[in-house]
Order: structure tokens, then C-alpha cells, then sequence
């Protein structure tokens, strides 16, 4: 059951930056779906691995890979379909404690959950930086594509 209900918030979050961004009525679902995919994603890593960094790292892999697809198909950028299928990863919750814990003064705590929160932001970054350069490296080797 919890799961479930993560994967509607999951789904949620996502639609709600689609809205906010104003993602066109025919793509709104398709958008609001990549969220659900996403947090799928690190769900399902969760089963192979317990490193938060892993899990983010192939979570952000895969949602790049559907906003590529995504938007060839619809011909549109793949920014309209990654941005709000992020937001579910966002590290919200090591990014609370680690203020939590600098305004209480546990430095050792605050150290250590803000290089987590830190890596995160990388492992995120550097799976969508690789996966979209990794496309675009095997569009260009396939002839008679750019």
C-alpha cells in the first residue's frame, strides 16, 4: 500500500509542474507519467541496492531516456517532459535535515547528510548529462542522422 501511494504522489508532484509549467493538455498525462516512472525507478533499485546515489544515479538515467523518446514522438524539447519528471527525485527530505541540523548544531550530522544531499544533486545530474550525451553520440554514428 505504501508503495502505491508513492507512486500517486510521485505522479502527483509531477503533474503539478507540468500545470505550473503549462505542459499542453495532450502531453500533460505523458509528462505527469515520467514523475511515476522516475520514482518506479528508484523503487526497483532499491530491491538491487541500498546506496542512495546509485539509486538516483539510474532513477535519472531512465527518465532521460523516456523525455528523449518522449519527445521525438511529440516534437517537442525533451525539457517539457525531464523537468517536471524530476521533481519527484529532488532530495527534499536530506536537504530539511541537513538545516535541521546545522540549526541545532550537530555539525557532524549536518556534514555528513549535506554531502549526501550534495551527491544526489550529482548522481541526478551526471545520469541526465550522460544519457543525453550518450544519445546524441549514437545518433550521430547511426548514418544519416544528426
Amino acid at each position: 500500500m505504501k508503495i502505491g501511494l508513492e507512486l500517486v504522489t510521485a505522479f502527483t508532484g509531477a503533474l503539478g509542474y507540468a500545470l505550473l509549467f503549462r505542459v499542453g493538455k495532450d502531453k500533460l498525462l505523458k509528462v505527469s507519467f515520467g514523475g511515476l516512472l522516475a520514482w518506479a525507478c528508484y523503487l526497483l533499485c532499491g530491491l538491487i541496492t541500498n546506496g542512495e546515489v546509485t539509486k538516483y544515479f539510474a532513477a535519472s538515467i531512465v527518465i532521460t531516456i523516456y523525455a528523449e523518446i518522449m519527445a521525438r514522438k511529440h516534437k517537442t524539447p525533451a525539457t517539457v517532459f525531464l523537468v517536471p519528471a524530476t521533481i519527484p527525485l529532488i532530495p527534499g527530505g536530506f536537504l530539511y535535515r541537513t538545516m535541521s541540523y546545522a540549526l541545532a548544531g550537530e555539525w557532524s550530522s549536518f556534514f555528513s547528510t549535506g554531502l549526501l544531499s550534495i551527491l544526489l544533486a550529482v548522481a541526478i545530474s551526471g545520469g541526465i548529462l550522460t544519457t543525453m550525451a550518450g544519445m546524441k553520440i549514437g545518433r550521430r554514428a547511426i548514418p544519416g542522422r544528426s
